[in-house]
């Protein structure tokens, strides 16, 4: 099979999505799509991201597109069927696949499938990626989705930094799809069935990793770091088997693997905001400054659906504390370290 009959387009121009259309376009025609004309415009004019990737030079192949209509097309032109990589966050998930629904609603699209990256639960509702993929490209029937994750941070990506990711789908052709799109050189992605725990794995890392930072920010030492980690990952695997999720995923990259990174890595935003709140800052300050930690985001739709699952999250419930309720980071800690003694 001829990687090249295969067309990719990366939809969304942040830095995950920069990234990621930087690796795909080593391997297949690749076209990235900004919703910001200027965005566009500065990284086709000077082949590098000066708002979410500077100093990182682009591939000279990658060209970038403002025409949402005109990335679709390129994905459906190649020999074989095309992939859709979608790099917006969860916030923009809804409304870009319902802008997909309608471009392609009326026709037999020429794609493998989409392929989402974002993490977390949405805010208002609750739901997890594939859960608002389902509704908003309802229009579009049996087009297989799938999510993409693992531990990685774009800046290493774009740098060309050795990385492992799972691509998660029920279906096969999907999987091999997205395998063909990136795997190779320094990126190795392995294939998954479990679509809710690669999902589960993303969201709560995020959470956890703010606890981690608290933690660190506070100067609670290793040890301490060592055991929220630990914690947190039986908090994570707890709620992805309530929600039907594989046990052994939480062990895997995207479990285990990407928990350590976003808990321990200087690139984490999420573990950024938690050492900033255990040194004294306030949240709404840290939010006002720079881009939103998705952990931040998320934990309060984390914490209602674990309640309404009957799930125990402790970690969570902390951080929910320290963000939304006023509790004191140390004494969160406090509370924490109270709880009775129970069996691993």
């Amino acid at each position: 099979m001829s990687l090249t009959q295969q067309h990719v387009a990366v939809l969304g121009a942040g830095a995950w999505g920069t990234a990621l259309a930087c690796a795909a376009s080593q391997r297949a025609p690749t076209q990235l799509w900004a919703r910001d004309a200027k965005l566009s415009e500065a990284i086709n004019a000077q082949h590098t991201s000066p708002r979410y990737l500077p100093g990182i030079p682009l591939p000279p192949a990658l060209v970038c597109t403002a025409s949402l209509q005109q990335a679709l097309a390129h994905a459906q032109g190649g020999h074989l069927p095309g992939l859709l990589l979608l790099g917006v966050p969860l916030a923009g998930l809804r409304a870009l696949c319902s802008q997909l629904a309608e471009q392609l609603a009326h026709s037999t699209p020429k794609l493998a499938g989409i392929v989402y990256t974002c993490k977390g639960l949405e805010a208002q509702s609750g739901q997890l990626p594939s859960e608002v993929a389902q509704v908003a490209l309802e229009p579009l029937g049996s087009l297989p989705t799938g999510v993409l994750s693992g531990p990685s941070f774009a800046l290493e990506v774009a740098r060309g930094l050795p990385v492992a990711l799972t691509v998660a789908s029920a279906s096969l052709d999907l999987q091999e799809a997205t395998i063909h799109a990136l795997h190779g050189g320094n990126i190795r992605v392995y294939a998954s069935t479990d679509v809710l725990g690669v999902e589960i794995g993303g969201a709560l890392k995020n959470v956890l990793a703010i606890a981690c930072g608290v933690g660190d920010g506070l100067g609670l030492g290793a040890n301490a770091r060592a055991a929220l980690i630990t914690r947190g990952l039986t908090e994570m695997t707890r709620f992805g088997k309530a929600l039907g999720a594989q046990t052994a995923t939480f062990a895997g990259l995207t479990g285990l693997g990407d928990l350590v990174l976003t808990a321990t890595g200087d690139l984490s935003r999420n573990r950024q905001v938690g050492l900033a709140l255990g040194r004294g800052a306030v949240l709404s300050t840290l939010l006002a400054s720079g881009p939103t930690a998705e952990g931040a985001r998320c934990a309060q739709a984390v914490r209602k659906r674990a309640r309404a699952l009957g799930v125990d999250m402790p970690i969570t419930e902390a951080v929910c504390q320290v963000l939304f309720e006023g509790v004191s980071p140390l004494n969160a800690v406090t509370q924490l370290l109270a709880r009775e003694a129970t069996t691993e």
